[in-house]
């Protein structure tokens, strides 16, 4: 099943996929219809409580195609950071361009949605754990960076740089995240394709990895990296970042005002 989570009407929403329309599962409109264009779409998690944070964790050089594409040695283990939920934005949302950098990138990426509570879980168990799926866009200031193997916070932790949507499918209608096809187009051209299957570290090893040292908890995030074929994007440029079986996430940049 496909979920979402729209505005609309003046209110927050939870919808499912029907018959190529949103149907309603809030209780006041709870089986009424819309279309795609007449909502507002945010980013398919529920709220987190009050005292805790998201975790989102997002993995960089997860395809040894992208990190050649950099001239950069694969890792031994995974290269993880950090990034803020406040980065995270709807399909069909614009994502802001600071003034004044030259090389500004997107990456499609298959997102992993925690889906119960994990701590020092098997890698043969670890699929038992996830919620569902769904696509990110995690998108790079190469201007701001430092350090290859140290992401900063201007770099990945920018407000509207992470769309992400705009379904949560869930697990079982997935029944092997490794098995999927990556697709991005710029402006209607193909600028990106790879498989999940090229990960170096795959979704089972990464949440076995994680709860090694940390909790997971329901409804945090794993951005899984992107391979390569990643360009330069302008304001106007649309982008479609699409993963088989998951969604096509569609964003616009937009120039600093």
């Amino acid at each position: 099943m496909k979920h979402a989570r729209i505005a609309w009407a003046g209110g927050i929403h939870d919808a499912i996929e029907a018959d190529g329309q949103l149907e309603l599962l809030t209780p006041a409109f709870k089986g009424r219809r819309v279309g795609f264009d007449d909502v507002i779409w945010l980013p398919p998690l529920a709220p987190m409580p009050a005292h805790r944070p998201r975790t989102v964790l997002a993995l960089g050089l997860n395809y040894a195609d992208h990190a050649k594409e950099l001239a950069f040695k694969a890792p031994d283990e995974p290269l993880a950071f950090l990034k803020s939920a406040a980065s995270l934005t709807g399909h069909r949302g614009f994502t802001v361009r600071p003034a004044g950098v030259a090389f500004m990138h997107y990456e499609c990426e298959l997102a992993v949605v925690i889906g119960r509570e994990a701590r020092r879980v098997a890698k043969a168990d670890a699929l038992d754990f996830v919620a569902g799926y769904t696509v990110a866009n995690d998108y790079a200031i190469r201007d701001y960076l430092e350090n290859w193997y140290r992401p900063n916070l201007k770099v990945k932790n920018r407000d509207t740089c992470t769309p992400i949507g705009p379904w949560l499918v869930d697990a079982a209608d997935i029944p092997d995240p490794m098995a999927l096809a990556l697709r991005t187009t710029v402006n209607g051209t193909v600028t990106q394709q790879g498989h999940t299957r090229d990960m170096i570290f795959d979704v089972p090893t990464l949440i076995e990895y994680f709860s090694a040292f940390m909790t997971l908890y329901p409804g945090d995030l794993i951005l899984t990296g992107t391979p390569d074929g990643v360009v330069d994007c302008r304001p106007g440029d649309v982008i479609v970042t699409e993963i088989e079986g998951v969604g096509a996430l569609v964003n616009t940049i937009t120039a600093q005002g």
